[in-house]
């Protein structure tokens, strides 16, 4: 379930650039650019995590590669809270996503794996 986050997003922010994320008016086409070459990203790393659950305890290294880069992601974001401020409450629930539930979840799969 918690797939549905990056691909949802980041099939948003493919489809919509950075008015799926903030309504904003005249954006420099660099940014639309950055905006939806990163959604790409964020999309295909949910599809990428979509792909270890058939067997998820035998994908030990494929899972924590995705997971060592969301949580590269979520040190980002915490980087521009301290340097920009507070973001929206979305944001805010992705950082703990990032932070929190995805380490956790390393845990759990690596408990599942240890089972196999």
């Amino acid at each position: 379930m918690l797939g549905l986050v990056p691909v949802t997003a980041g099939g948003a922010g493919v489809l919509l650039g950075p008015a799926a994320f903030a309504p904003l008016a005249d954006l420099p086409v660099d940014l639309d650019s950055h905006v939806r070459y990163l959604s790409g990203i964020f999309l295909g790393l949910g599809l990428a995590f979509w792909s270890t659950v058939p067997g998820i305890e035998h994908k030990t290294a494929r899972f924590r590669l995705l997971s060592a880069l969301v949580v590269a992601g979520g040190l980002a974001r915490l980087l521009s809270l301290a340097v920009a401020g507070m973001p929206s409450a979305g944001h805010l629930g992705g950082l703990g996503l990032e932070l929190v539930v995805v380490p956790l979840l390393v845990l759990w799969q690596s408990r599942i794996a240890r089972g196999a």
